[in-house]
């Protein structure tokens, strides 16, 4: 390229930038179920409202589901981190450990991706909810997440110094939950150790709590990597089938279109869109899904009432369960062990009290 060829692409991309006069974020979430996704609905909606440009940028069915929910922004394909679990729950650690060459990998081609975005697609900051690799020493980049400390059994200590030691590399990291108790993340989001970088900025939730009529008895919400999601969705149908309750049933799989089937008593949906989940989280009586951290944050907003099925392996889940189980809110069930006689309620569990939050996005948008 010629010095005069540069000059004319510099020259260019300032008139591109004048043009936008917008600063521009790129907001890229983990695909790892459809929870960090939905979890940046609200950062995108509040960049927007803050007078910034959200740039999409995932893989897999986050990216779908981000574009479906704002097909007028631009959005990009990252590399895949291909995160699955093992078919029984004591054999996670070591597939995750054996897929380990493959992340690293997949960091490195992360990096690479995000300098070229950041050149073509005039970047100013970016947002990544648990990329390890997505950020730029050039601008601005925050890292989203719940677990300073990554719950791993005996090698606690281990994954929690890795996983802490990635959010050092970031300009700021983020994590969506109260500083102090109470809180509901408990001890992956809180730690002794010292990060200079962290701040608190409150759940985040997509959703609003709705006056409705609860006129679905059993809503069952599904994400997260394969196989595990299916399994539980071929318990949960078995269960579930030719009784005298209401169900919805939600996949969580975001394809071209939705499609909804009848089985018996069930209504099942490939997906729903935010409003549509919204207002059958509304409507229902009672919540079954996975303990994710996202979804806590949702039924914790709208006050609903729940049961929680860890997936076999992941400590994350299991503690967060445990935790809300111990409170009194919201009880569990090992899925190996689930059957329909465990969703009689017990009253001595009060379910989420509605829980609001506020976030002073402009000024968390001040970094940039």
């Amino acid at each position: 390229m010629t010095v005069t060829t540069q000059l004319s692409s510099t020259y260019n991309k300032k008139i591109l930038k004048q043009a936008h006069n917008r600063k521009r974020i790129l907001v890229a979430p983990l695909c790892w179920g459809l929870g960090h996704a939905t979890r940046c609905i609200p950062i995108i909606n509040a960049l927007i409202s803050q007078g910034l440009e959200p740039v999409i940028a995932s893989d897999g069915g986050a990216l779908e589901l981000l574009k479906k929910e704002f097909p007028k922004l631009s959005a990009f394909e990252l590399p895949s981190y291909n995160i699955s679990y093992s078919k029984k729950s004591n054999g996670f650690k070591l597939k995750f450990l054996k897929a380990s060459p493959h992340i690293l990998k997949t960091i490195k081609r992360e990096r690479k991706r995000i300098e070229q975005l950041v050149e073509t697609e005039n970047i100013d900051g970016i947002i990544s909810d648990n990329r390890f690799g997505v950020r730029h020493k050039a601008i601005p980049s925050v890292y989203i997440t719940h677990q300073l400390n990554v719950l791993s059994g005996k090698t606690t200590w281990l994954s929690s110094k890795w996983h802490q030691d990635i959010i050092k590399k970031f300009d700021e990291c983020w994590v969506p939950d109260f500083e102090h108790s109470p809180n509901l993340s408990g001890e992956l989001g809180h730690t002794k150790r010292q990060l200079n970088n962290v701040k608190y900025i409150g759940p985040l939730s997509r959703f609003k709590k709705q006056t409705s009529e609860e006129n679905i008895d059993i809503l069952v919400i599904l994400s997260g990597p394969e196989p595990q999601r299916t399994q539980l969705e071929k318990k949960l149908l078995f269960e579930l089938k030719n009784k005298k309750e209401s169900v919805v049933f939600v996949r969580g799989l975001v394809e071209g279109k939705q499609k909804m089937t009848i089985i018996d008593n069930i209504k099942m949906y490939n997906y729903m869109t935010s409003n549509e989940l919204e207002t059958a989280i509304n409507s229902s009586k009672l919540i079954v899904s996975r303990s994710g951290y996202t979804t806590i944050m949702d039924l914790a907003k709208l006050g609903k009432k729940a049961i929680f099925i860890p997936t076999p392996g992941q400590f994350e889940q299991l503690y967060l369960a445990k935790k809300l189980s111990e409170n009194s809110s919201i009880p569990f069930i090992e899925q190996d062990n689930f059957s329909f006689k465990d969703l009689n309620f017990n009253t001595t569990y009060t379910g989420f009290k509605a829980m609001e939050a506020e976030c002073n996005y402009k000024k968390l948008f001040g970094l940039f």
